[in-house]
């Protein structure tokens, strides 16, 4: 096998924008890249690891031998090494063996930037590009309006290992498997967005992909990279949006990832105050190299810019923002102003935020942030961290916690269900029903909910009737939307022969009923981050536990009124408070038969009468179904 030849994709450029941490396309130069030099075909190796005072290329090309292939230093301090190994060909699989000078110590890594993994419990990168032709043009060119702020999402959170699988041959399926059995499932269900949970190339399964080692590839567990591009290809034709998990928050410690890359704290802070995550027993990027920020930012550009993404929904973002996050008195140190911000991740997020948007503008970043720390979903410019939608996870709390309780003692909890509206506009909040809540002993969403079976369904169509009203985007964890009784469990499909049962069928017929109506009410979407899009009928009738407003869009005249009559008592010419007189018609009714309801409707419209209620000039009377969402159009 032929030696190292001098080559480089560096310009002078290129190392003042890595040093500076301004690299944004990073991936195109580090790595392992096949090129032809002299004529001959081979592989271009670069690598950061300005500790080392040798780095070797092993892989099946040269059986493994440290020092048969060692690579040439930079000249420029910038730390990286790099060089032309002739003959190597697609498909080799290969790490790099690095001597520090910090106590001769040796580490044996993957590749950061590999784009693509050996299938676990093996952990060599391989050399890989593909040539795959893109076919989504049509969802590129118009994706703007779908992913718009005043566009409906209705996001499906899938776990590709445990959504479905081949339960003869006991094996996941695969990315072709999945481009057609996901897809055509979520377009029949008029999902307009689909959220994986990390598909980042990780070494252990029970993590869920949130310790991602391979950040540039996509699992192996799945399929080849190429064969990923074709299932976002395919949800695309379907006119679905695709958001990725993405985790910036932490790596984790195994042997051939990141940590302590070449005998240094490389990409993880120095500090274990700052640099280890007690809880996940992972080690925490430094946010304050330049180096190490350009990787992150590059990475989260990767997605978009190789693989289509629609957006990046950035995980576990407060333990990002605070110091003292997780930790005791005495286990974190203050920041420079003797707060507990940490001024580097702030930094590091506005920066991220800032760059994706302005290279694809049409695509939205979200975050997963539990605490009150403001303008997450501001601007950069006003101040805010530039964030397109945050987890509204105070809702989640709320909700899930009165809609757990007997319906006889709601009337007591009521201020639960409606405290969210205090604060909803101080977001673009994205409202999540996500993985977490059905895990770890807290039941499915069906199982949490009271009463007999009948009882359980209801609660569950009304929960997301109210869901799907309220101000903001909404998310569901797979498995929601046809009652998944059992807790989530990551090593098993989901329990798809409950279809087979009537009360399960019926509601994921609810449930793509109400996608569709969704989708087709620009009211329910359109000013969803905006107060103007809401306006209370009365959230004080404790007694009867009724909530009602009114949804606004940009025309007036789709405007509706919904009411959620949150017990199973039925309430004839129930009074409600209206700001225009006409009539009323009901369009939508989560007590339906066809969704296993009761049928109590209001089959005809109902006149507007001249009388002031809940302070608007006019009045109707309605019937109330029980455990039931109402949703009626003003008629002139």
């Amino acid at each position: 096998m032929a030696q190292v030849k001098p080559y480089s994709l560096f310009t002078d450029f290129d190392i003042n924008l890595f040093k500076a941490g301004k690299h944004y396309r990073l991936y195109e130069k580090f790595g392992s890249h096949l090129v032809t030099v002299d004529g001959i075909d081979g592989v271009y190796f670069a690598v950061w690891a300005p500790t080392a005072k040798q780095v070797s290329v092993i892989g099946d090309f040269n059986y493994w031998i440290e020092g048969e292939h060692q690579l040439n230093v930079r000249w420029d301090s910038s730390g990286i090494w790099e060089g032309f190994i002739p003959l190597v060909e697609k498909g080799a699989t290969y790490k790099y063996k690095i001597l520090s000078n910090n106590n001769d110590i040796k580490t044996e890594k993957a590749d950061p930037y590999a784009r693509r993994y050996e299938h676990n419990p093996k952990t060599a990168s391989i050399v890989w590009d593909d040539t795959y032709k893109w076919k989504d043009a049509a969802w590129m060119k118009k994706r703007k309006k779908h992913n718009a702020l005043d566009a409906p999402y209705s996001v499906y959170e899938v776990h590709l290992g445990s959504w479905k699988k081949q339960i003869e041959e006991n094996r996941f399926l695969s990315y072709f498997e999945l481009a057609d059995e996901l897809v055509k499932y979520v377009s029949d269900m008029n999902f307009t967005h689909v959220e994986l949970m990390p598909i980042m190339e990780f070494p252990y399964d029970p993590s869920w992909g949130y310790q991602v080692t391979g950040y540039f590839a996509p699992t192996s567990r799945f399929g080849y990279p190429e064969e990923f591009k074709y299932l976002v290809d395919k949800l695309h034709q379907a006119d679905v949006g695709i958001i990725l998990d993405w985790v910036p928050s932490h790596f984790p410690e195994d042997a051939h990832g990141l940590g302590f890359f070449d005998g240094s704290n490389l990409y993880e802070h120095p500090d274990p105050r700052k640099g280890y995550h007690q809880d996940w027993k992972s080690l925490i990027f430094n946010y304050g190299r330049n180096e190490v920020k350009s990787f992150l930012i590059s990475n989260a550009i990767f997605w978009m810019d190789q693989y289509h993404a629609d957006g990046l929904r950035v995980d576990a973002v407060a333990s990002m923002l605070f110091l003292d996050y997780s930790r005791e008195d005495g286990e974190w140190e203050p920041n420079e102003f003797g707060g507990r911000e940490n001024l580097d991740a702030i930094a590091f997020l506005k920066e991220l935020n800032q760059e994706v948007y302005a290279s694809f503008p049409d695509v939205q970043t979200i975050a997963e942030e539990s605490t009150a720390f403001p303008g997450v979903s501001k601007p950069v410019f006003l101040g805010g961290l530039g964030f397109g939608m945050k987890w509204m996870m105070g809702w989640m709390h709320d909700t899930l916690e009165y809609f757990g309780k007997d319906p006889v003692y709601r009337k007591y909890h009521q201020n639960d269900i409606t405290f969210s509206l205090a604060y909803a506009f101080t977001e673009n909040f994205m409202l999540p029903l996500s993985h977490d809540e059905v895990v770890y002993g807290k039941n499915s969403i069906l199982g949490r909910m009271p009463g007999d079976e009948w009882q359980r369904f209801a609660n569950l169509r009304l929960l997301f009737g109210y869901m799907f009203t309220h101000p903001g985007t909404n998310l569901a964890f797979m498995g929601t939307e046809f009652g998944q009784y059992n807790e989530w469990n990551f090593q098993e499909s989901l329990d798809w022969n409950l279809l087979e049962f009537e009360p399960h069928k019926n509601f994921q017929n609810y449930y793509k009923a109400l996608n569709t109506f969704y989708k087709s009410t620009p009211a329910l979407f359109e000013k969803g981050f905006s107060s103007e899009g809401f306006e209370w009928i009365s959230y004080d009738d404790h007694e009867n536990c009724v909530i009602s407003y009114i949804r606004k869009g940009k025309d007036q005249k789709n405007n509706v009124a919904v009411v959620c009559n949150l017990t199973p008592t039925i309430r004839e010419n129930y009074c409600i408070g209206v700001p225009v007189k006409g009539k009323l018609k009901e369009v939508f009714n989560s007590d339906a038969k066809a969704f296993g309801g009761s049928g109590v409707s209001n089959s005809k419209q109902i006149t507007i009468k001249k009388k002031p209620w809940n302070g608007k000039a006019f009045s109707a009377e309605i019937t109330l179904a029980p455990l039931s969402v109402s949703i009626f159009q003003f008629k002139a």
